[in-house]
């Protein structure tokens, strides 16, 4: 019975396939060597190994010449087309690694993206402008589901519990403040204490931002309970809400400044409550040129004093 031909594809290197064209292309062994940087037993060890796996003979030589068997023509004209696009692709590649353009996909809440984003992205723009940055301002609960989803490259977000599967990165910490409409008791005060906030009604930040579970626990640890409470999902809402006299509203200070400084008043609080802010990706996921880029400047904008 006929042997069944080998099935299994050839194990031949990249290196033993460019020697092959080397010597084909120079027309001898010590220049095929000069060529790709090889010694002249090196070069005929790859030959021998390049015929021996392939069962074939790819070049005659004599004491003249080196030349091309059919079997070598055969291989080498398309080896050349196809080692010329892979040195295109590789080279394409490296230049990718090498230099931030794309699109980066970045989510944050709404606080930052108000309060941190904007001048982040107008320093991407004047910094890489090959790089769109395309950003999604969604409340912290829903920017980690995009985030976790594989939709955004990475997301800035309020530091706390359920992030251990991130890699987190601080970039910037910030007090709360009490905003009061201006004809409010404490309006007049250097700073508002938690005990002055028993009985009052409360403007909040809902539970899908990454700073009420601060606010909560801060008002628990001191005994506060409010009068009523109305929850909002965005700054702008708290602000309009707090000027029609329903509450006062603890808010981060990126909120800041205030929509209408005539009439609303933002005071420290004491003892001072803070948030961190940070950079947050997926764990052993490699970040593009781009996006690495655009980290990095938000990390270094969010430390700037001029911020």
């Amino acid at each position: 019975m006929a042997a069944l031909p080998d099935a299994r594809p050839p194990n031949v290197t990249l290196r033993q396939l460019r020697v092959l064209l080397a010597i084909a292309g120079e027309g001898g062994f010590s220049r095929a060597g000069e060529q790709i940087g090889l010694s002249q037993p090196a070069v005929s060890q790859c030959l021998r190994a390049l015929e021996g796996e392939l069962g074939a003979r790819l070049l005659d030589r004599t004491t003249r010449e080196v030349v091309l068997t059919p079997a070598g023509e055969a291989l080498a004209a398309p080896l050349t087309r196809v080692l010329g696009e892979l040195d295109d692709l590789l080279r394409q590649t490296r230049e990718l690694g090498d230099q931030a353009r794309g699109v980066v996909r970045v989510a944050s809440a709404p606080t930052v993206s108000a309060g941190l984003m904007p001048r982040c992205l107008s320093q991407a723009v004047r910094r890489y402008p090959d790089v769109q940055v395309l950003l999604q301002d969604r409340p912290q609960s829903l920017v980690l589901e995009a985030l976790r989803g594989g939709a955004v490259d990475f997301a800035v977000v309020i530091g706390g519990d359920g992030l251990d599967d991130l890699e987190q990165v601080p970039v910037l910490e910030e007090s709360f403040v009490l905003v009061c409409d201006a004809r409010h008791a404490l309006a007049g005060r250097a700073r508002a204490r938690f005990t002055d906030l028993a009985g009052q009604p409360l403007v909040l930040l809902d539970h899908s931002s990454g700073s009420r579970p601060l606010i909560d626990d801060a008002l628990h640890a001191r005994g506060v309970v409010p009068a009523r409470l109305i929850d909002v999902g965005n700054p702008t809402t708290a602000f309009r809400m707090v000027a029609e006299g329903l509450g006062v509203s603890i808010l981060p200070a990126l909120a800041l400044p205030l929509p209408d400084a005539r009439n609303l008043r933002a005071l420290p609080l004491s003892p001072a409550l803070r948030r961190r802010v940070v950079l947050v990706r997926r764990r052993n996921r490699s970040l593009s040129a781009a996006a690495r880029a655009v980290w990095n400047l938000i990390a270094e904008v969010a430390g700037s004093p001029a911020r």
